[in-house]
């Protein structure tokens, strides 16, 4: 509680890395409901403005090197929950 935490995503690609390739961060709270979209990445990265996560999300990636990662601030118990890392490089998914 209040401190940072990494979440890091890691991915290969047959495909060369190209502006074409989007990332996707989603969150499914521990009590359940609807997954929700916390950051996108394509091209430039995009933290959500709405939300439980706004103003709390940082990218620490590099999609150069595989590497997806994002940083949470000031956690809070209800952060709690699933989180998923979706990355799809046109023609590899």
């Amino acid at each position: 509680v209040g401190e940072q935490v990494l979440l890091k995503c890691s991915f290969t690609s047959a495909a060369p890395i190209t502006e074409s390739l989007t990332l996707d961060w989603t969150y499914r709270p521990l009590t359940g409901g609807p997954m929700e979209t916390i950051f996108h990445y394509q091209s430039v990265a995009y933290p959500t403005t709405v939300g439980k996560f706004k103003d709390r999300i940082s990218w620490i990636g590099n999609i150069a090197k595989g590497d997806a990662s994002i940083a949470i601030h000031s956690l809070v118990m209800s952060d709690n929950g699933t989180f998923i890392c979706s990355v799809k490089n046109p023609p590899d998914v």
